[in-house]
């Protein structure tokens, strides 16, 4: 199915969204990283910029996990590399959420 076609202001409009929208993923990820976020705020959010999110890249970018580590967790997690944040079923979510759980 073609995409319909875009002026030149629906067309810049459009990327300047998808630009605020990948700013607003990396300062999460950012947040995430340093610890001024939580892995539970952070799923708790229900909207498209951290739905569309991949798992694996959510774990990676917390503190100490890398790339062999993050794929070892979605192996144990029973979790596809591909899947994305709006895509956990309820069981993988607590099963995420139980293994991060910080004691505040």
């Amino acid at each position: 199915m073609a995409l319909p076609p875009l002026t030149l202001s629906q067309r810049a409009a459009a990327l300047e969204k998808a630009l605020s929208v990948r700013r607003e993923r990396a300062d999460l990820m950012t947040a995430l990283k340093s610890g001024d976020l939580t892995l539970p705020a952070l799923l708790a959010r229900e909207d498209d910029v951290v739905g569309k999110l991949r798992v694996r890249r959510l774990l990676e970018s917390l503190p100490g996990i890398g790339s062999i580590r993050a794929g070892q967790l979605l192996t144990d997690l029973e979790i596809s590399e591909r899947r994305r944040v709006q895509g956990l079923g309820a069981k993988q979510r607590a099963r995420l959420l139980t293994l991060f759980r910080t004691t505040d």
